[in-house]
């Protein structure tokens, strides 16, 4: 096994020093002022990513020595539930003992908090080595996110009570959403909190369900707040901190991620603080916190496909069938390739979406504290949320379907032996399967994106992209990249002339089409810089843009005919 998932994950470290986050980095440092008051903080943009390096470096290290050759043991026993206690597995009480040790907890909080004020972009690399480790473990290191959302939103008090121990590793976090019947309609919420006016404090109460890490010390809960309302715009955002008027159900009895608790809640009048403004509970806070946890979960299929990829790999290196390795037969050498194809794929468009949402997010913080803004970074702020609303959706999309992708073909290199629980494919094979539903489903992705790929969201960037010099090598895909480009916005332009219903049963094939063109120009730009990306950029465009079209001509003919004849088909 290999003795670091850092050091021996080229592709990895090509995103950490060819990601362009200088402008990023010198915001969330203020200039590299930070380093006269906490000594750690970076002097330089070099620093920089010498610090990040060795974060990453250190987490890598222990994922590959002391999580992953535990993962099968923490999938094995996984979290317990008795006595309305709940208890991960010993493996993931020591892998989170270790992280502890290294201080890597609380990354992205600030500095005065005690974290490490790290980019969005460097945190899911961390997520990605975890959840190649061990995924069930992702899903409570991963919630690092509810740290960052008190440090958003929340007021002073707050932050300085509970953030400082979040850095520490000294709680958890929990994000608190879902109900029984409100999954993907999140604006149907029941659970109902009221202002006690005689001890001026919140008190909820409700039941929530398939809550990831719902034992956790601190949550943040989506509660309806306007007795008279019925819709998002009646929801605001709690702080709840655990007690006994907080009560776990149960905990479900999993397909895959079974190191991870996913528990159903009851809250009995439970005290609770209110986060930010009343009202803005879904609209704001927590469409903020859904959309950093779908980068997570991208990064988390992405890790989970890379060790089912290695997996698969060194299986077909070492298993002999007629007289030679397995991966020298062609039908097995297709499945490797287009595996390994599509990971960096998708790494280049989770890290290019990571980078957008962190400049939003560091321009917002330099606009909101400068005495008079320059129009030059409020132009560029407006781009950036537009690239990254539109870029997490398609990623979290692309990112968990090429996930069941590589663990389907995974399982399929291996045979027999794969559908076994002695090989951790299998275990890869099931924990992968939840990534595009929870978070959001494909379908909501495909919803929440259609609308700006329909008005030309990407426009200036792909137009950016085909602007540039490829070199006479890589003229030929670049003009295919062209054409499929060009085939991208008359699908736009159609659909925008349908009927509703028409867009929403093609939407997934305009989706599909965008995520290949992206990927395809990503790919180019990197294999133009950097000479091993060429071979992927050759075997990803080949295979894909043959896939675009036959996605174009479904959206050119627009066939209505399965949705006039839903019923007879369908039946009652």
């Amino acid at each position: 096994m290999p003795e670091n998932f850092f050091l021996d994950n080229p592709d990895l470290q090509y995103y950490l020093y060819h990601t362009d986050l200088r402008r990023v980095v010198a915001l969330k440092e203020k200039n590299y002022t930070y380093h006269e008051k906490y000594p750690a903080a970076p002097r330089h943009y070099e620093d920089a990513l010498d610090s990040y390096r060795r974060i990453l470096t250190v987490l890598g290290e222990i994922c590959a020595t002391r999580v992953a050759p535990r993962a099968a043991e923490a999938d094995e026993i996984g979290a317990r539930f008795y006595d309305g206690k709940v208890e991960y597995s010993p493996a993931t009480q020591d892998a989170l003992h270790a992280f502890k040790q290294a201080e890597l907890f609380g990354v992205m909080l600030p500095w005065e908090y005690g974290g490490m004020n790290l980019p969005e972009t460097i945190y899911q690399m961390m997520v990605e080595i975890v959840s190649r480790a061990e995924a069930g473990l992702m899903t409570v290191f991963g919630l690092q996110e509810i740290a960052q959302s008190i440090a958003e939103f929340g007021d002073e008090a707050m932050k300085a009570r509970l953030l400082p121990r979040f850095a520490r590793g000294e709680v958890s976090g929990a994000m608190v959403l879902t109900e029984p019947d409100a999954g993907s309609d999140l604006g149907s919420v029941q659970t109902r909190a009221t202002y006690d006016e005689s001890s001026g404090v919140w008190r909820i109460n409700g039941v929530k369900r398939f809550i990831t890490n719902g034992c956790a010390d601190v949550m943040v809960v989506l509660a309806r707040s306007e007795p008279d309302s019925n819709d998002a715009r009646g929801l605001s955002l709690f702080l709840v901190e655990k007690d006994d008027s907080v009560v776990i159900r149960r905990i479900e009895n999993k397909m895959g991620l079974h190191a991870s608790p996913t528990c159903e809640i009851q809250y009995n009048n439970t005290p609770a603080q209110l986060i930010g403004k009343r009202r803005f509970g879904l609209i704001r806070y927590a469409m903020a916190l859904m959309n950093g946890a779908r980068l997570a979960v991208a990064a988390q299929a992405v890790g989970i496909a890379e060790a089912a990829y290695r997996e698969a790999l060194k299986y077909a290196n070492a298993r002999v069938q007629f007289n030679q390795p397995i991966r020298n037969l062609p039908a097995v050498t297709r499945m490797l390739v287009s595996m390994r194809a599509e990971i960096e794929a998708t790494r280049a468009l989770m890290y290019e979406a990571a980078r957008w949402v962190d400049l939003e997010k560091a321009l917002e913080h330099h606009i909101a504290e400068s005495a008079k803004p320059d129009p030059a970074d409020r132009q560029l702020l407006k781009r950036a949320a537009r690239l990254g609303e539109t870029l997490t959706p398609l990623v979290k999309y692309y990112a968990t379907e090429m996930g069941n992708r590589v663990c389907f073909k995974a399982m399929q290199v291996h045979g027999g032996v794969g559908y076994m629980r002695e090989f951790n494919v299998e275990r890869h094979y099931r924990d992968i399967r939840v990534t595009n539903i929870y978070e959001g489903t494909s379908q909501m992705q495909i919803v929440a994106a259609i609308g700006k790929l329909l008005g030309h969201a990407l426009d200036d960037v792909l137009n950016e992209w085909a602007s540039q010099d490829y070199g006479d090598d890589l003229a030929p895909l670049k003009d295919q990249l062209v054409e499929a480009t060009a085939l991208m916005n008359r699908c736009a332009d159609h659909l925008k002339e349908c009927s509703t219903d028409v867009v929403d049963y093609y939407a997934s094939d305009m989706v599909d089409i965008a995520v290949q063109v992206c990927n395809g120009w990503l790919l180019l730009q990197h294999a133009r810089d950097h000479a091993p990306k060429k071979p992927i950029a050759q075997v990803y465009i080949g295979a894909h843009l043959p896939l675009v079209y036959g996605a174009v001509r479904a959206i050119q003919a627009a066939d209505v005919s399965p949705l006039k004849n839903r019923d007879a088909i369908l039946g009652d």
